[in-house]
């Protein structure tokens, strides 16, 4: 059934600066705009604007050149709540935290906020001897121990009788357990056989060009032909791997990975705190980690995300605090809420999240932070997750919401991704949704950002990146227009983004076909708008 093409553009007038929020609901023919789109410079994507540009962006180019530009920022520090940040990148030299009050390097903790030598963050990962974690437990690695220490009567009445809803939910952790062993283990195997095959092919398919170099169209050249079926699966791993860029070391790292993971994500006898030497179960217990952010090579997140923040700050309004907690594995409820203390009580205006889990062990500690963190207005910014989820059946950790439903505070923003059109996928597959807990929208999807040891990516996904540019955003409001607090600028990021009706995929198992309007995907409906966003700020900056 072929649709009309139309926008409606509605233009709301303000009476200062002759500024305008506009709002935009549109309902147009993907065919029509991916073609409008064909001689658009796509580089930096994120920055452009709906109207000027046809790509549905956050506008900051626009916000720069014009409300912006003849205007002077307050510094503003976010805390990246993530894996270390490379402080050394060139790209974020001039951008990093710096603890004014600790003297560099003498052993003494000179501000008596209980880390020696924090001149730029913490690393919850390490200790005092300078090592620090790789790996760690899943959350329901860690939930499966604490059951069976706390079920070991083997009595299954007894058991059931003595505490019944612990009891069922150890049996569904188990069953998640399983499972995810299953899976680990069948992604190993696959890997395995990559790893094997890897040189073989490369062997084989180098002799059937007789040593000479070929790429893909030489691969496809020999596939149109009749081949036997081990000529054909050589060829086709070898132009698979040369699409998408793979060596050997990719695949020996690959299958490494997967060894790690059972060894020590699914492990219940894995202790993943004997580097750090402390009790997880005791919140009092902070006598660990290490002022060091030296692993740039494998763990490289948190620097991805320090870019994506620092990188929409063009005059330098942006600080980055950097509080590594997450390794390959999940994050500890005990330092999540230890990392957001330390984000505020050292000066953080904006802390930004991007990762989560599906179970939490702690939940009041990370609870019980975030109220905190709202008791000083210091704003929180996380990602609604990269599973495609509708969180309005399950729950995502970590939240402010009680099971009641009831939120503990009103600075937690939950950001979801968007694509780089506006067409059926402006929400992407991976990000996901819902108008429970997802307050708004933001571009994820082929985002150009930095890697450590000075080097770049040009296509970065996931709703981590979504959140990474909303707190760049809520970093410039709160730079602008100090005095808003940040359940105002939560609320502004929220009303000012522009609103689209276009339907999107929302697939489930029931119907793979199910379509939804953009807009019911969020509590807000929206997608950030840097432009809108200060328009709004000096609106109610000034008290209009």
């Amino acid at each position: 059934m072929k649709t009309k093409s139309f926008l409606i553009i509605v233009l709301i007038t303000f009476c200062f600066s002759c500024k305008t929020i506009y709002s935009h609901n549109p309902i147009i023919n993907p065919t029509t705009i991916l073609q409008k789109n064909d001689s658009i410079d796509l580089k930096n994507w994120h920055f452009k604007d709906i109207i000027l540009d046809t790509l549905p962006g956050i506008s900051l180019n626009r916000a720069y050149d014009s409300i912006l530009i003849n205007k002077k920022g307050k510094e503003i520090t976010v805390a990246v709540i993530d894996s270390e940040i490379d402080l050394s990148h060139e790209d974020l030299v001039n951008h990093i935290w710096e603890n004014i009050d600790e003297i560099s390097n003498n052993q003494i903790d000179d501000d008596k906020n209980g880390y020696i030598d924090d001149l730029h963050g913490w690393n919850f990962l390490g200790n005092k001897y300078n090592e620090n974690t790789e790996f760690v437990n899943l959350e329901e690695t860690r939930l499966l121990r604490k059951y069976k220490n706390y079920f070991k009567d083997n009595n299954i009445s007894r058991l059931y009788q003595k505490d019944s809803l612990a009891y069922i939910d150890y049996i569904n952790v188990e069953t998640e357990f399983n499972n995810l062993v299953q899976y680990y283990n069948s992604k190993r195997k696959l890997h395995f056989v990559n790893d094997s095959l890897f040189p073989l092919s490369t062997q084989r398919v180098s002799s059937m060009f007789k040593g000479q170099k070929y790429d893909i169209k030489d691969i496809d050249s020999i596939l149109t032909t009749s081949i036997s079926r081990d000529k054909m699966i050589d060829l086709g791993f070898m132009r698979y791997s040369l699409k998408e860029n793979l060596t050997k070391t990719y695949f020996e790292q690959q299958l490494e990975y997967y060894d790690n993971t059972l060894d020590k994500l699914v492990n219940v006898d894995f202790n993943d705190r004997q580097i750090q030497g402390d009790d997880e179960h005791d919140l009092s217990d902070t006598d660990y980690g290490n002022n060091l952010f030296g692993n740039k090579n494998k763990l490289d997140h948190g620097t991805q995300m320090g870019g994506l923040i620092s990188n929409i700050g063009w005059k330098d309004e942006i600080k980055l605090m950097s509080l590594a907690i997450s390794a390959y594995g999940d994050e500890h409820d005990k330092d999540i809420a230890l990392a957001i203390r330390y984000a505020v009580d050292n000066g953080a205006k904006v802390i930004n999240m991007s990762f989560y889990k599906e179970r939490t062990l702690y939940p009041k500690w990370v609870l019980e932070a975030i109220n905190y963190a709202n008791s000083k207005d210091v704003l929180i910014i996380t990602i609604s997750g990269n599973e495609g989820f509708d969180l309005n059946e399950t729950d995502k950790y970590p939240n402010d919401r009680l099971q009641s439903g009831a939120e503990v505070s009103d600075n937690f923003l939950v950001v979801g991704a968007t694509g780089k059109f506006e067409d059926q996928n402006l929400k992407p597959e991976f990000s996901s949704f819902g108008s429970r807990d997802v307050d708004l929208f933001a571009p994820g999807t082929n985002i150009s950002t930095i890697i450590p040891d000075n080097k770049y990516e040009e296509n970065v996904s996931g709703t981590s990146c979504a959140a990474a540019i909303t707190s760049g955003v809520a970093a410039l409001i709160r730079s602008y227009y100090p005095d808003l607090t940040a359940s105002q600028v939560k609320h502004i990021l929220m009303d000012s983004g522009i609103e689209y009706t276009i339907p999107v995929a929302t697939p489930t198992e029931e119907n793979p076909d199910k379509m939804a309007p953009f807009n019911q995907l969020s509590k807000s409906g929206k997608v950030v708008n840097a432009y809108n966003a200060l328009i709004m700020a000096e609106r109610i900056s000034n008290g209009n």
